[in-house]
């Protein structure tokens, strides 16, 4: 790439960093860019330049893909309804020990690349995210601790962005039984977004986006689009919990919506930053 390749691309990015100077983001950080090395590297790269630039990145990630290596090599077989994982008590204990271990290398790798992170403990901020037990339809489904949020207080994770600080938050929540519990992340991402107004939800993924029923990306929706495809059965499985929380925020107060292929390097500032999308912009109208 030439001198002026690369001033081009600064200069592109300019207008968006005005655009979105102070404004919070909100980030589900799962899929691949959380497995390989490289991309794990791109991704604390990336929130790292969005903090310096202006931006307010808020990270919640998943842990899919561990929880699963870990319950293999206990010989549990992971058991998922409509993209919701079931968990026993024994399995939620495995879940709270991987996703506590997640935060800390997410920690870790943003101070790697320059910036400031803290892990949000549910314990130490007593529960900011309130769960209740999470019930389907189906009666003859019983999720376990699987929770469904009942409030989001937003003051620990104001506290630390206006301190320079990136938050990074676990799909924990904590009942008023004192139970703890397991919760999507995409709909903790979701739900955080809307409870802090935020300018942006960006969920990475490993596809392209969101997929018709050809295989082909589409690249942008609005929720009539979406709920007629939900209807089609076009969106199912582990796309459904993140399709309902773009929905469920797209109509609220968040501008935008975005599903992104996190398998390509610095997907986040490519969709943030230049005119190159790399996934779904989801909008509300």
């Amino acid at each position: 790439m030439t001198p002026n390749e690369k001033a081009k691309i600064l200069s592109e990015a300019l207008p968006y960093i005005k655009k979105f100077y102070g404004k919070t983001m909100i980030i589900k950080y799962g899929g691949n860019a959380m497995i390989d090395e490289e991309l794990k590297h791109s991704f604390a790269k990336d929130v790292v330049l969005l903090k310096l630039v202006g931006m307010n990145p808020i990270i919640v990630h998943g842990g899919g893909p561990q929880i699963n290596e870990r319950l293999n090599k206990l010989g549990k077989n992971g058991i998922f309804h409509k993209g919701m994982r079931v968990t026993d008590e024994e399995t939620m204990g495995i879940v709270h020990e991987v996703l506590a271990s997640i935060s800390t290398e997410i920690v870790d790798l943003i101070k790697k690349n320059g910036g400031k992170a803290n892990s949000l403990s549910q314990r130490e901020s007593k529960g900011f995210i309130r769960a209740k037990k999470l019930t389907v339809p189906d009666n003859d489904i019983d999720l376990g601790y699987v929770g469904d949020i009942d409030s989001i207080d937003p003051f620990f994770m104001s506290d630390l962005s206006n301190h320079g600080i990136i938050p990074i938050i676990a799909p924990i929540g904590y009942g008023i039984d004192n139970k703890v519990y397991n919760i999507n992340a995409d709909v903790v991402a979701g739900k955080l977004a809307e409870v802090v107004n935020a300018e942006k939800l960006v969920l990475m993924t490993n596809t392209k986006g969101v997929l018709d029923s050809q295989e082909k990306l589409i690249t942008g929706l609005v929720p009539k689009q979406i709920e007629r495809m939900i209807a089609e059965g076009t969106l199912s499985g582990g796309m459904l919990p993140k399709i309902n929380a773009a929905l469920h925020a797209a109509k609220s107060s968040v501008t935008s919506v975005h599903i992104i292929d996190g398998r390509v390097q610095h997907a986040l500032l490519l969709e943030i930053l230049t005119d190159q999308g790399v996934g779904t912009l989801i909008k509300s109208h």
